[in-house]
């Protein structure tokens, strides 16, 4: 079951959340984060799956503090929309949602919150695993993971990368295996996006390889 709900920042603004709910007693709670394209078709067909793999799912719908409604395509021009969006936001205000979305999630009786992102939801999921208290956090292709490189995650951290990724050089997915011997690094035959079956880059035997580990860390890190 799927609902939009009201999430509640500290600095009073308020956005939607997407929140799927599972059939029966959940295996845990874990938060989606979108990439720049809003919470679109796409990250509502993740959370939705999440639920139908036992978690209530929440997708924090950032770009209502801009306008709410926006979901976007897969295109050039949308491509450039979309990171106007996130430029415009920056890090903080989504950081501050995501809390209120740790918020909401402990209101329904969440013991502990993983998070998930991808895109620029990565480079987030990755931020809100060293800021925020989260208890299990997996990124998927953030761009910005390298530049905030000095960051030290505070719960169980594993991440995704494409070998074939122009925006994420392997260089950088090696430094960050180096300073970050803790963090569960995998990379994959694939390019940036490899998870979205809506995208050129879809990647099925990556996608499904690297869902599949995301399962079993939120099955070993929540309750």
């Amino acid at each position: 079951m799927a609902e939009t709900i009201r999430l509640k920042a500290t600095d009073g603004n308020e956005i939607g959340g997407y929140l799927a709910t599972p059939a029966g007693t959940p295996k845990g709670h874990v938060i989606v984060v979108m990439e720049i394209f809003g919470v679109n078709h796409h990250i509502k067909a993740v959370t939705d799956r999440l639920a139908a793999d036992g978690y209530v799912a929440l997708a924090p719908q950032f770009f209502d503090r801009i306008k709410p409604g926006i979901e976007l395509g897969y295109t050039a021009e949308t491509i450039a929309e979309g990171r106007g969006h996130v430029m415009g936001l920056g890090v903080d205000k989504p950081l501050a949602d995501v809390q209120a979305a740790i918020d909401a999630l402990k209101a329904r009786g969440a013991k502990k919150v993983g998070i998930t992102g991808f895109c620029w939801g990565g480079t987030i999921t990755w931020l809100s695993a060293c800021r925020l208290p989260v208890d299990v956090a997996v990124g998927y292709y953030g761009g910005g993971i390298h530049g905030a490189k000095a960051e030290q995650p505070k719960c169980p951290t594993m991440l995704h990368f494409g070998d074939k990724d122009a925006h994420i050089p392997m260089t950088h997915v090696n430094e960050l295996r180096a300073l970050h011997k803790d963090v569960t690094i995998y990379d994959y035959p694939a390019d940036h996006g490899f998870h979205c079956d809506e995208r050129g880059s879809y990647d099925v035997t990556a996608a499904k390889t690297a869902y599949g580990r995301t399962l079993e860390f939120f099955s070993k890190h929540l309750p």
